[in-house]
């Protein structure tokens, strides 16, 4: 991590990491409204700052073709999932980046092993792959509701009660898997007080151009809050580990939110450390060809090179007018 910003930038995260072995306890480890003693004002503006930082370490994650990331974000309702996607991934090159949302599972993807739609949309190598909840709904949806677990058409030998245990072991071993090939693997929690949910809820159904994003499926879920409580607690403990490691975002405050996010990513790219490729001796001669080339192209009074003059590098003076 050769920047000299990865430092600070580990630092201001490092409270939200889940330490590996760690016994999570939700409520009473990690505080949802906690902001790191910032502003508002001031956190806008090193988002913006994190935004560009972003944009320059995934050009470099591209160029080298060398890593991909997947990034895991899971929340509860009204968590602030989207708009962390939408103000974080701003200023990076689109074609770079693919979204992932995981509904209810078809038919097809119930006809293969619950992984299975998820390793289907990794990224490829230069790529970062976002999944908008993750295969970490297969211990948390699942696991509030048994139901959805049974049609999942199991053998009936491994629906024992060391499932969720199996399934922790299970995942630990495919993201390890995944970083040992050079794809890494972040994970985010948004951690959402129950209060500002019930905020967020009323406020969908007050404002009319909310109305759309508001279900009462999520307001039903919302009466399972203890039981989802306890499965992140749940999953945090079991599946943070050294290779892939959970971060747990205070999400009462959304600037907060995305400033966190977008600090967690510049992390893991930073640690990558993604460089462009050395075209060698060769590739560089015919490059220097091509270059005297286009210069000689130049129009009268045009700079040979634009780019080196302002840069300092110009070789020669533009030429003069004719006539």
């Amino acid at each position: 991590m050769s920047d000299d910003r990865a430092e600070r930038i580990a630092d201001f995260i490092e409270p939200l990491r889940v330490r590996p072995g760690s016994k999570v306890r939700l409520e009473r480890d990690f505080d949802p409204r906690y902001k790191a003693g910032m502003k508002k004002r001031d956190g806008t503006e090193l988002l913006r700052t994190g935004v560009s930082l972003l944009a320059e370490y995934q050009e470099r994650l591209a160029a080298q073709d060398t890593y991909g990331v997947v990034l895991c974000l899971q929340a509860l309702d009204a968590g602030g999932k989207d708009g962390t996607i939408r103000h974080v991934m701003s200023g990076v090159n689109p074609q770079g980046v693919r979204v992932n949302g995981f509904k209810v599972p078809s038919s097809d993807e119930l006809d293969h092993d619950y992984l299975w739609r998820y390793a289907k949309r990794l990224p490829s190598r230069g790529e970062i792959a976002i999944f908008n909840r993750s295969h970490y709904e297969e211990v948390l949806v699942v696991r509030v509701h048994p139901e959805v677990l049974l049609r999942q058409k199991l053998p009936e030998d491994v629906l024992g009660s060391d499932i969720w245990d199996r399934r922790y072991r299970e995942i630990n071993r495919w993201e390890h898997y995944l970083t040992d090939n050079g794809f890494k693997v972040v994970k985010i929690f948004l951690n959402l007080s129950e209060e500002e949910q019930r905020i967020r809820f009323l406020k969908r159904i007050d404002r009319p151009e909310k109305n759309w994003k508001f279900s009462a499926g999520d307001v039903r879920e919302r009466r399972r809050w203890d039981d989802y409580q306890h499965a992140f607690s749940e999953m945090l403990s079991a599946t943070s580990t050294k290779w892939a490691p959970w971060y747990v975002v205070p999400a009462d405050r959304k600037w907060f939110a995305r400033l966190s996010a977008g600090a967690i990513l510049a992390h893991t790219l930073m640690d990558i450390d993604p460089q462009y490729p050395d075209v060698g001796e060769e590739a560089r001669k015919d490059l220097l060809v091509t270059k005297r080339a286009l210069e000689k192209e130049a129009p009268a009074g045009a700079e040979p090179d634009p780019y080196a003059a302002r840069h300092g590098k110009s070789r020669g003076k533009p030429k003069k007018k004719r006539g």
